[in-house]
């Protein structure tokens, strides 16, 4: 009897250490199969198979962070393209660190090789970042909201640092497209100077300079840092159509910036026109003549409809991006 307890004993004892063994060989070369990968290319491309094999599949102790684009020009995802960029981005700064590890993965599955994987994770929209865990299922918040952090490299490294603790240090290749414009407008602007070098009391001109600085103030109150820091597409394409205003009130797109500096604009011109109509004139005779009244009258009356009509266009604007927001003047 103690004989077979024993023999039973060491056969399970057996057992489980060949499972042991042959689950931590499963992982050692699932991380050697990923690792050879990523040394090609920073971005593992995932179908339905290797993503079952190596995000969904135990054992796994390291974790994948998984784009879903669409990036065929059929799909009009105008975004994705500008996204998989700053993804990509980050993907090379890990990999070309001397804080690479095996722990951290980055793929990528595209809609149309992988529409199985959209549906088996119901993801009707691209593209999504998704970060799955060494260890349970992925949680609200392993699912990159772009809308709040925004698109930038930078962005998506941070996110990645709260879900991971891998810190990742971007490094964007060189670009001097920036650098050329700003000497092109540099040798332009020294250019123009030296051709008028006999002429230069437009410098001192009131006007010139306030309507420099009232375009500067459109720029910066129409979002313009906005898009420089968080790095927003143009616009929106969807089934229905394209879309300009973005409805959330901590987003927006580049041509609704643009869209708001013009209401702006038009507000202000509306404002200047009613001032100069009601402005006083030292020549007592043209304040008596009757065409001067008229021109007088009809400056005021276009300067009250710009301000109103423009202005109820931008109060429609913040109705759009703010539910809820209660009042409106000529338009909802």
């Amino acid at each position: 009897m103690k004989f077979k307890l024993l023999l039973f004993l060491t056969i399970i004892l057996t057992y489980y250490e060949g499972e042991a063994q042959t689950r931590g060989k499963g992982l050692e070369d699932k991380v050697q199969q990923l690792t050879d990968m990523t040394a090609k290319k920073s971005i593992v491309p995932l179908n339905l198979n290797k993503f079952k094999d190596y995000v969904k599949s135990p054992p796994r102790d390291y974790s994948f962070v998984v784009m879903f684009t669409a990036m065929a020009p059929s799909r009009r995802c105008a975004i994705c393209q500008h996204v998989y960029d700053e993804y990509l981005i980050v993907a090379n700064s890990f990999r070309f660190s001397p804080a690479y590890n095996n722990k951290l993965f980055f793929g990528m599955v595209d809609f149309d090789e992988g529409s199985d994987i959209f549906q088996m994770l119901r993801l009707n929209t691209a593209p999504v970042i998704m970060h799955f865990p060494a260890k349970g299922k992925p949680k609200p918040a392993d699912s990159m909201d772009f809308e709040r952090a925004g698109i930038h490299a930078e962005a998506i490294a941070k996110w990645i640092q709260d879900r991971t603790d891998v810190q990742i240090r971007v490094f964007r290749p060189p670009n001097y497209s920036g650098a050329v414009a700003f000497f092109m407008l540099f040798i332009l602007v020294a250019g123009f100077l030296y051709l008028r070098r006999n002429n230069l009391e437009f410098l001192y001109n009131k006007q010139m300079w306030a309507v420099a600085a009232v375009f500067f103030c459109f720029a910066l109150v129409s979002g313009q840092m906005w898009n420089h820091i968080r790095g927003p597409p143009f616009f929106h394409r969807t089934k229905n159509g394209p879309v300009y205003i973005n409805g959330g009130s901590h987003g927006q797109f580049v041509l609704e910036s643009y869209i708001v500096a013009i209401l702006n604009g038009a507000v202000v011109v509306g404002m200047i026109l009613m001032i100069e109509a009601a402005g006083g004139v030292k020549n007592s005779e043209a304040v008596r003549s009757q065409a001067e009244g008229k021109r007088r009258r009809f400056q005021s009356i276009v300067g009250l409809i710009l301000v109103c009509v423009f202005f109820s266009l931008l109060l429609s604007v913040f109705r759009a991006k703010t539910q809820g927001y209660p009042y409106s003047f000529l338009f909802k």
